[in-house]
């Protein structure tokens, strides 16, 4: 996998300080991740194990792809800095009250 650096110029243009911009992205990235985990154990519960056996493990075709295909997919550190870049990602700052 080819590494594709990010513009800092970039980043700074959407939100002018950097370390919010890291803290924003960062938690997009943990929302992303958290929904894929739970969409990979979705598809897992509903696949259907063969002949368990508790001394010899066989692999599951079905479930290699279905890991295979989430592997593909784009990191969530990477999709969030691009939603960043690209102001799809609202975000708002706490009242200190």
């Amino acid at each position: 996998m080819a590494i594709k650096p990010i513009n800092l110029t970039k980043i700074k243009a959407s939100i002018p300080n950097l370390y919010e911009a890291v803290i924003i992205a960062a938690k997009r990235a943990r929302k992303i991740n958290d929904d894929n985990k739970t969409e990979f154990n979705s598809l897992l519960s509903t696949m259907t194990t063969g002949h368990e056996d508790e001394f010899e493990e066989r692999e599951n075709p079905e479930q290699m792809k279905l890991s295979l295909d989430f592997e593909k997919r784009e990191k969530a550190h990477i999709q969030a800095l691009k939603e960043l870049v690209d102001n799809k990602i609202e975000y708002r700052y706490k009242d200190i009250k």
